[in-house]
């Protein structure tokens, strides 16, 4: 499969140009059609009021919302138009309440092969951020790709780290990352602290690199034990280590309460990502 059909979605004017450029260069490098999509949020929630009140109090809030779709398409607008001018694109503006963020998202990302997000968390960074990840991977059932902001560096990723722990959302990552294992120079499966009686404890990730490599993809499998007290820290260190460009990973193998709660790999890698991260549901 390749990437053919390209989805971007900005919720606020500032921080565009990382994802943006990213899209594009994607978009253009896989020949495809990027889709971006400016969002006007009513982020109120009235739980009670006057009477006569609601009315207004709603009103109020979607001409906010307008006004923030339509600085926001400005913004998407600029960031596009400092791309290549033989990106082909399409812009589309629309206003929703924070509780019908998810089906708005949703309904674009499940005719996206990919969509490209900033990273939603951080200073300023509001709630809807996160709620549009998780529309487009759980929703949208859209592998997403998060762009740190420093960007991405190419559109082919030379060095990727595929962190596998024989979870059914490693594998759709897997399966789903497969035009840029394909095209790496070097596809490291890591392994963090296999348990010792599991189906693969004779050899962890053996069958998942067989797959790959049966695909074409240059891949080796790395065994790394748990020397820190996340798997998101061991992860972290050895991305550096190695000097990876591209993360690929299973999302939310935790419910996302107990990972908003608790924490969990997806947030932890999410939110301290120093590099783009590819990831499927």
């Amino acid at each position: 499969m390749a990437y053919k059909s390209l989805l971007t979605v900005a919720t606020s004017p500032n921080g565009l140009d990382p994802s943006v450029t990213a899209a594009a260069a994607l978009a253009i490098h896989n020949d495809a059609h990027l889709d971006a999509l400016a969002l006007g949020i009513d982020r109120t929630q009235v739980g009670y009021s006057y009477v006569g009140s609601g009315a207004v109090i709603i009103a109020a809030a979607m001409d906010r919302a307008e006004e923030d779709a339509r600085a926001t398409e400005k913004g998407l607008n600029a960031a596009i138009a400092a791309q290549s001018p033989g990106l082909r694109y399409a812009v589309e503006t629309a206003i929703c309440q924070i509780g019908a963020l998810i089906d708005v998202v949703a309904s674009r990302a499940r005719y996206a092969d990919l969509v490209v997000l900033p990273r939603p968390y951080g200073k300023d960074i509001g709630i809807e951020s996160e709620a549009v990840v998780e529309a487009a991977l759980f929703n949208g059932m859209a592998p997403v790709l998060i762009v740190p902001d420093k960007g991405m560096p190419a559109p082919d990723p030379r060095n990727i780290v595929l962190a596998w722990n024989q979870s059914r959302e490693a594998l759709v990552a897997a399966r789903r990352a497969m035009p840029f294992l394909k095209r790496a120079d070097k596809v490291s499966i890591v392994v963090i602290d296999p348990p010792a009686h599991g189906p693969e404890r004779s050899d962890p990730g053996g069958l998942l690199c067989q797959f790959l490599v049966r695909h074409g993809v240059r891949a080796e499998v790395t065994v790394l034990a748990k020397t820190m007290p996340r798997v998101s820290d061991v992860l972290a260190r050895h991305l550096r280590d190695v000097d990876s460009d591209l993360l690929v990973m299973g999302a939310y193998g935790h419910s996302r309460l107990r990972e908003a709660i608790l924490g969990g790999a997806t947030r932890d890698m999410l939110e301290a990502a120093e590099i783009p991260v590819f990831l499927a549901h």
